[in-house]
């Protein structure tokens, strides 16, 4: 089996363990099981989603900014495009699960859950198709990995701009387009479209993340971390005592208020709701989200050195991405075998099902980080022959090859950014 995640590389276990715990959230959220409500939105006005697109935009913004110091702005760019394609080919190999498997399961044990996932689909499918692959038509709970994608396909010309021009005029673009968001600028952008195109993909259909909105959390984020790569921790500075004090109160009652009233902050279909909302990314979430942040960043030191290590968290975070769409399959099943949740079925069948699904996901991560191992060990195996080929050659090659060579794997510049991984 793998070795622990920080075993043979630099990694952060604390960034690790966090991505862990929303990986583990995000299953409770979205498996249809009596943990959905109790464990959906735990710590306030605030889901998984949130932070768990702010870890990846930081650890793109730390690693990818070490890559361009360290090989140049051009390498960073390209390495940035892989990772959008690993993402997007991950959709695409979701989205196939999605119409076949899950759409002949849904249909042979007539599970409505299953077939609302693909209405659109199911009528239409040669359009569903194309512009699925196209990350238009985004269906229920796969519809965060297409802003990845788009995020990721942005992101090296901002991460460029901002390195070599400063963040202003990308944070103020970025808060501007949030600001927009709030006030429609999706749909009337997507009449636009459909105005030019015909398209006739339903806006309800392209996803629920509102991408122009979501993307302030990852601007920021990348921002935040391109600042650690370059800035060491004891020159970052610390939060006044004020703004500590403030983010306490903030999340206490965020907290208490969500834990009262349940999921929304009042009834439904109450229009305050709005500032709260989470596809838009509501004012007060953010609130709530950064006094949050704040809070973690505050007392890293003590957490680090108080809190018990829970290296299975750590093993689930720094495999995400596989274990991310892990998690799709066992909640797609989940719904086309079982349904929406039950209070008829039986008491043990939710426990169990959630359990089992997380040490699933467990196993998934320890086989990827296994497998990764063992490429790495038969690469660092292969380099010294390649050498002794080299200088047995004679000559120049040799040295050339001793000036290329990889840097060590304690290297920070060698973290996988896993984003998410």
């Amino acid at each position: 089996m793998a070795a622990p995640p920080s075993a043979g590389r630099s990694r952060r276990w604390e960034l690790d363990a966090l991505r862990g715990l929303m990986l583990v959230l995000m299953l409770s959220t979205h498996l249809p099981t009596f943990f959905a409500l109790p464990l959906g939105q735990p710590f306030g006005f605030v889901s998984a989603a949130e932070g768990f697109v702010m870890l990846s935009a930081y650890m793109a913004g730390l690693v990818y900014t070490q890559r361009s110091m360290k090989d140049g702005i051009p390498a960073m760019r390209k390495a940035f495009l892989r990772r959008a394609l690993v993402v997007y080919l991950c959709q695409a190999a979701s989205l196939l699960f999605l119409f076949t498997v899950i759409a002949w399961l849904g249909m042979t044990f007539d599970q409505a859950a299953a077939r609302n996932l693909i209405s659109f689909y199911l009528a239409h499918p040669g359009t569903g198709l194309w512009t699925s692959l196209l990350l238009i038509y985004n269906p229920p709970l796969l519809d965060i990995l297409p802003i990845y994608v788009m995020f990721m396909l942005l992101s090296p010309w901002v991460l460029a701009y901002g390195l070599q021009h400063g963040w202003r005029a990308i944070a103020a673009l970025s808060g501007a387009l949030w600001v927009a968001t709030q006030f429609g600028l999706s749909k009337v952008l997507y009449d636009w479209l459909v105005a030019m195109t015909g398209l006739s993909v339903p806006f309800r259909e392209t996803g629920s993340f509102e991408t122009f909105a979501w993307q302030a959390l990852w601007i920021f984020g990348l921002w935040m971390g391109a600042r650690h790569a370059q800035t060491p921790a004891e020159a970052r500075g610390a939060f006044p005592r004020w703004l500590v004090n403030a983010s306490i109160v903030i999340a206490v009652v965020f907290f208490i208020w969500r834990h009262l009233t349940g999921q929304e902050p009042f009834a439904m279909g109450h229009p305050v709701n709005f500032i709260f909302d989470k596809w838009h990314l509501g004012p007060m979430r953010l609130i709530d989200f950064f006094a949050l942040m704040i809070l973690v960043i505050h007392f890293e030191s003590w957490l680090k050195a108080r809190a018990p290590r829970m290296k299975w968290l750590e093993t689930m975070g720094a495999a995400s991405l596989p274990v991310f769409c892990a998690h799709l399959v066992l909640v797609l099943l989940a719904l086309a075998l079982l349904g929406e949740t039950n209070p008829d079925r039986p008491m043990w069948i939710d426990p169990v099902m959630f359990v089992g699904c997380i040490v699933i996901l467990y196993i998934v991560a320890r086989l990827v980080l296994a497998f990764e191992a063992r490429g790495t060990r038969k690469k660092a195996a292969a380099e010294p022959a390649d050498a002794n080929a080299v200088r047995g050659a004679g000559g120049e090659g040799a040295g050339a090859l001793r000036t290329s060579a990889p840097p060590a794997a304690s290297s920070p510049s060698s973290t996988n950014p896993d984003v998410p991984r």
